[in-house]
């Protein structure tokens, strides 16, 4: 069976990678408006509604209304905007924590943010097994390629070659961190720091934890093998063992990957941890998640066409 799908901002960064990795897959069929059609909102309704699948890469007013276009259709629709992530009647489409069958079965996806998919990944089994408390106020260090912001940022960078760090969100309320707070189970968000370096894929997101201080917290070891457990048997989510390497290097020569690596670094004594997601945020914290979702929705593996 081939399944029609309608990418709505096919032309951004995340739609092209999304049509990368369903380009000479049978089971797809994209619907592709022209350049002069695509912002056109009588052609992309059109399109949204005649499709079986619509994903949305689009910021998140267009996003809204593209959700508008699809009323009393059929289309089921997959949103890579921060627009619905928590909104009522959508699911969340982060399959390993939500559930295969959740997402499967829903009519309305919304996608993870690239850093809330490396800080829920890693949290959010812990706090479900007591091994971390739901109300610490948690940190979350993190750093980006700059292809996440969007081709303004890309531009930016790749013209300015003196810019050798980006730190931003510096005023709180990042719109990531309701994501965050709500599927990882906590009480409190997270202060969330987030940066960007010029390397134009890859993600490194840290949550470093004084478990000495930290009610009830479980030793490191014990915590890395809550998340082996967790995600055995995942082929997109992996666990990377107690051995401590010198070093963690995100490549400027990335290539794209739909893959998730989480590693939990212990001090001597256990009394510190540093909790640790390596991904790209272009794949699993975007277009491979997007496709990963669809491939749930439209009852096939789960990795078809991702690169893993």
């Amino acid at each position: 069976m081939t399944h029609s799908v309608f990418i709505d901002g096919a032309a951004g960064t995340t739609g092209l990678e999304i049509a990368d990795r369903l380009a000479g897959r049978s089971e797809f069929e994209l619907i592709i408006l022209d350049d002069a059609s695509r912002k056109d909102p009588a052609a992309r309704k059109e399109a949204i509604r005649a499709a079986d699948f619509a994903i949305l890469c689009l910021h998140d007013d267009a996003a809204r209304e593209a959700v508008g276009f699809a009323a009393g259709s059929k289309v089921r629709i997959i949103d890579a905007s921060t627009a619905h992530r928590v909104a009522d009647g959508w699911t969340y489409g982060f399959p390993e924590i939500t559930g295969r069958d959740v997402v499967a079965n829903a009519t309305r996806v919304s996608n993870p943010g690239c850093y809330p998919t490396g800080f829920i990944a890693l949290i959010a089994p812990l706090v479900r097994a007591g091994l971390l408390p739901a109300d610490w106020p948690y940190t979350v260090n993190a750093v980006s390629g700059y292809s996440g912001g969007g081709k303004a940022l890309i531009e930016r960078f790749e013209e300015d070659r003196d810019i050798a760090f980006r730190a931003y969100g510096l005023g709180m309320g990042h719109k990531h961190v309701p994501e965050m707070t709500r599927y990882a189970g906590l009480v409190h968000g997270p202060v969330f720091a987030p940066s960007v370096v010029p390397a134009h894929r890859g993600m490194w997101v840290e949550v470093p934890l004084p478990l000495a201080a930290i009610p009830g917290a479980a030793s490191p070891d014990a915590l890395r093998e809550a998340l082996a457990a967790f995600y055995a048997g995942s082929k997109v989510v992996s666990v990377a063992p107690a051995q401590v390497p010198a070093e963690v290097l995100l490549r400027g020569s990335m290539q794209p990957s739909d893959a998730l690596t989480l590693h939990v670094f212990g001090s001597a004594d256990g009394t510190q941890a540093r909790l640790v997601s390596v991904l790209d945020n272009l794949g699993k914290g975007a277009s491979g998640a997007a496709v990963q979702n669809l491939n749930l929705m439209a009852g096939l593996d789960e990795t078809a066409g991702l690169a893993l």
